[in-house]
């Protein structure tokens, strides 16, 4: 089949089958009491922005209920201390466009959310936020445009949650390694490794 680049959305349109009525009215403009539990429950979510470089996608975690909900249209998310490259931070800047989909550990179904996001430095609402005895720097406030849940599909296909599709670690290549073969000055990647563990207790929060 000779490869055919599709740039109208009629032609996009042609080939997939209409939207359902599920599909579309799944879609909200504020969190709904189901959509509220899925953020409450969730451990996890990827924020997505955009910056003067491309789009970036970047991991966030901590204990369930980390992302605190204000109201229907306005979440929290703290800044936990990172590699201090500040893509996300330096990405809404520019362009205060956000994503975030939340996963949920032995769930199939995601939750999506798109809006506008703001960086916030607020000392007593940081507190709330305290891990370890470690306070955020700053918060990134999240106004909600709308709001979805995915199917399972993505989910099920990848076997995400089920132990037996589970990967060692063993046979793929440390931060260490990775680190000492990207260098331009002298790396140990080893020491890195095993001193890692003990790096990471300290530094989490």
């Amino acid at each position: 089949m000779t490869e055919r680049t599709i740039t109208t959305l009629e032609e996009l349109e042609a080939l997939y089958a209409s939207v359902s009525e599920i599909a579309r009215a799944k879609e909200q403009n504020a969190l709904t009491p189901h959509y509220r539990a899925f953020v409450e429950a969730a451990p996890f979510v990827v924020i997505s922005t955009l910056g003067p470089n491309g789009i970036d996608a970047s991991p966030r975690g901590d204990p369930p209920g980390f992302v605190q909900i204000v109201d229907d249209k306005t979440l929290l998310i703290p800044d936990r201390r990172g590699n201090n490259r500040l893509d996300t931070l330096k990405n809404i800047l520019y362009d205060p466009r956000i994503s975030l989909i939340f996963l949920i550990p032995g769930v199939g179904e995601t939750l999506r959310v798109r809006g506008q996001a703001t960086i916030i430095q607020d000392e007593e609402l940081a507190k709330s936020f305290t891990m370890q005895g470690k306070a955020p720097t700053t918060l990134l406030r999240v106004t909600i445009n709308c709001v979805y849940f995915q199917c399972q599909k993505a989910l099920a296909r990848s076997k995400l949650w089920d132990p037996e599709a589970r990967v060692n670690r063993a046979t793929l290549p440390t931060a260490g390694e990775m680190a000492e073969a990207l260098s331009s000055e002298p790396f140990d990647g080893k020491a890195y490794d095993e001193a890692y563990p003990e790096r990471l207790k300290q530094t989490i929060y």
